[in-house]
């Protein structure tokens, strides 16, 4: 098993509450950690038929078979489960009695919401950060452009080819051919997902919202824009598009509310969570035609975005990432808001550091008056140092 970050706040969290709940994207390796963690729990899943039947036709009786601490995986299968727990809990509040995992963020923090708030901690996994897939300690979110990571041996490493498998634990642990897997994750889990949620009887069209949202990655989004383009309405759009953020596919960076004076875009911004499936999506069928892909800076983006998202998410934190853009389309691509302030982040997928690669840093640090220089450049080059004022980071070094 490839280590996790998420490893140590996973088992902190289990002495504190009752219940954890761990969400993320399937197969992004949630039961494999938790087992690992919680090895000496008993462990069923609620994707077996079976076990699915008994707890939904006699909850009370389900649980009870259960005489010491249990893993329930996919716990949204069986949402009736969640009130009995409550009942269990109040009346014996033992810390990690239950961990439970699912994919369907949505339907889980409802559920949550309603009968274990206060009594559950929810922790986050996405698919592998490459620090994590390749061993190495990582910057926390809050250093980013403050300082630059340690020396590392990055020779192996090529920018395309990561992009285009992009982190899925199975896809490396298997040495799996990752678009022949993306397909089948595409099909079987996604639109799984969706027809259990939204009972989609058209997956012709949703198959094409997919693809009209990888296309609209690092853009701003504009849904009445998406509807149109797939022959939706607008109410539909935002319905699918919400079920794919609940699902750890796609993520919707807001605008920072700051505004310095300027009339601020207040739209967000879409991001897939994974390179390798944005890719997938946008139909790039090997490393090579990414390297002269009209998206390769887009497959960039979300690379980056998905790894800021993954300091914050893996260390049990809420990620406070946003971008900056005024009326006029000045713009950082992503503010950090850290203690001490914020830091504005440019991604750049060429591998030759420019002059003009620094000028929405220096425009945001003139309108905001910014009381520190921390600023960071993260681009598809090799070297990390320091130049005007900002932290210059490597794709693999940051």
């Amino acid at each position: 098993m490839i280590p996790r970050l998420l490893k140590e706040k996973l088992i902190t969290a289990a002495t504190q509450y009752p219940v954890v709940t761990l969400t993320g994207p399937r197969q992004s390796g949630k039961t494999t950690l938790v087992r690992a963690v919680f090895a000496d729990h008993q462990y069923i899943s609620l994707e077996d038929p079976e076990q699915r039947k008994f707890a939904l036709d006699d909850p009370r009786g389900f649980l009870a078979q259960f005489k010491s601490n249990v893993i329930l995986d996919e716990v949204q299968r069986a949402p009736d489960l969640f009130s009995y727990i409550q009942v269990l809990v109040d009346a014996e509040d033992r810390p990690g009695r239950f961990i439970l995992t699912g994919s369907q963020n949505f339907l889980l923090l409802e559920a949550i919401g309603q009968s274990l708030a206060g009594r559950c901690a929810i922790l986050h996994l996405l698919p592998l950060s490459l620090s994590e897939l390749m061993g190495w300690q990582e910057l926390p979110l809050g250093q980013i452009g403050r300082s630059l990571s340690e020396e590392r041996d990055g020779a192996g490493l090529d920018l395309p080819a990561a992009l285009h498998v992009g982190f899925f634990p199975r896809i490396h642990d298997k040495h799996l051919e990752p678009q022949e897997w993306l397909r089948n994750y595409t099909q079987t889990y996604l639109e799984r997902d969706v027809r259990d949620i939204l009972n989609v009887g058209d997956l012709d069209a949703f198959r094409r919202f997919l693809g009209l949202c990888a296309g609209r990655v690092g853009q701003i989004l504009n849904l009445s824009s998406l509807a149109a383009d797939c022959g939706i309405t607008h109410s539909t759009a935002r319905r699918w598009l919400s079920v794919l953020e609940a699902s750890f596919i796609v993520w919707i960076l807001r605008p920072h509310h700051k505004n310095f004076n300027k009339r601020l875009v207040k739209s967000p911004k879409l991001y897939f969570l994974d390179s390798g499936l944005l890719c997938y999506l946008l139909r790039i069928r090997s490393a090579e035609e990414l390297v002269l892909h009209a998206s390769r800076g887009a497959v960039f983006e979300t690379y980056v975005v998905s790894e800021l998202l993954k300091r914050a998410l893996h260390r049990g934190q809420e990620p406070s990432i946003f971008f900056w853009r005024d009326s006029t389309g000045n713009e950082v691509d992503i503010l950090i808001d850290a203690e001490g302030g914020l830091v504005p982040v440019e991604i750049k997928s060429g591998q030759t550091v420019a002059a003009d690669f620094f000028k929405g840093l220096d425009y945001w640090k003139k309108v905001s008056n910014a009381q520190s220089d921390s600023a960071a450049l993260i681009y598809g080059g090799n070297r990390s140092y320091h130049r005007k004022g900002a932290a210059v980071h490597a794709w693999w070094n940051f």
